[in-house]
């Protein structure tokens, strides 16, 4: 097969991996910088241009779009699925995912277990909205942030109103929910492929951190995750139409809740802790699935 995979940098490590495990079954790989693909919008044959060659004959596509890019990656990828090429995440899913207000209102809808999430957009609002969530210590999260920037834990009242009003002030849409004390500043991250969790690692935040990211000097372990945990990943994926992404979970005296869907899961921690082939598992997936016009959107939405 002829794969593409549309990555920035070819030297990180998750692009570098399945490049490898790629590589290592037979297939032929190109590793394509999304923001130098340049696309012509033409009736009946759509094109994507790449440093001045005619992007022809590819089987599949891997999207590692960034959050950054993710406006111009998934119309690059909408382009690629107009040519009838297989997205491994096809472009409205990954935009669904990315969109966290409409991620939680559609995991919502499916009654997967949340946290207490409140939006507004007016200062008038915000004594209302912390009642909601049920008062502080609360989470405040930009909403487009990303890797546990824009994350902010109000302990008091005073300091909630003071960061929602400055965010507000700033035009900024924000989201405020509940703060789950009891998972004691540590989230699981769910690996799914193609409907099944293949991998489940504990992340762990600094001491007197309570972001989990391991961008953010978290650490990362094997664990066992319960029945209640595999099932909640898995449908907060099948909601969101991805057939690879990573699975954020707390462990909450409720049950576990979702924080995030994230469609382009990093593998390097994953692989770490759990010593699992995950790009292998990846590339697994798409020889079985990868057939030409095999997508839901052909750039629908």
């Amino acid at each position: 097969m002829k794969i593409g995979i549309l990555s920035r940098n070819p030297k990180l490590y998750s692009t570098s991996r399945l490049v490898e495990a790629a590589e290592a079954r037979g297939h032929e790989v190109h590793v394509i910088d999304t923001m130098r693909c340049y696309m012509n919008i033409t009736s009946m044959k759509p094109e994507v241009h790449y440093k001045g060659e005619n992007l022809t004959g590819f089987d599949a596509v891997i999207p590692r779009i960034g959050a950054s890019v993710t406006f111009y990656g998934t119309a690059v990828l909408r382009q690629f699925e107009m040519m009838n090429v297989y997205p491994l995440n096809e472009s409205v899913a990954i935009s669904r995912s990315r969109d966290k207000l409409r991620a939680l209102q559609l995991l919502s809808r499916k009654g997967i277990g949340l946290p207490v999430t409140g939006f507004a957009h007016r200062p008038d609002d915000v004594d209302d909205l912390i009642k909601m969530v049920g008062g502080a210590p609360l989470v405040i999260k930009l909403l487009e942030g990303t890797q546990g920037i824009g994350v902010v834990l109000a302990e008091t009242k005073g300091a909630a109103e003071s960061v929602i009003e400055a965010f507000m002030g700033l035009q900024a849409n924000i989201l405020v929910q509940e703060f789950i004390k009891e998972a004691g500043g540590a989230d699981i991250r769910c690996f799914v492929v193609g409907g099944k969790v293949v991998a489940a690692m504990k992340r762990q935040g600094k001491e007197g951190e309570f972001r989990s990211n391991l961008h953010r000097g978290g650490s990362a372990n094997l664990i066992r995750i319960t029945p209640e945990e595999r099932s909640t990943a898995v449908r907060a994926a099948q909601t969101m139409g991805l057939n690879v992404c990573g699975v954020d979970l707390l462990r909450s005296n409720h049950g576990p809740v979702v924080m995030e869907v994230n469609s382009s899961p990093g593998l390097g921690g994953i692989e770490a802790a759990t010593g699992k082939d995950i790009a292998g598992l990846i590339i697994d997936f798409i020889e079985k699935n990868a057939k030409l016009g095999k997508t839901k959107t052909r750039g629908q939405g």
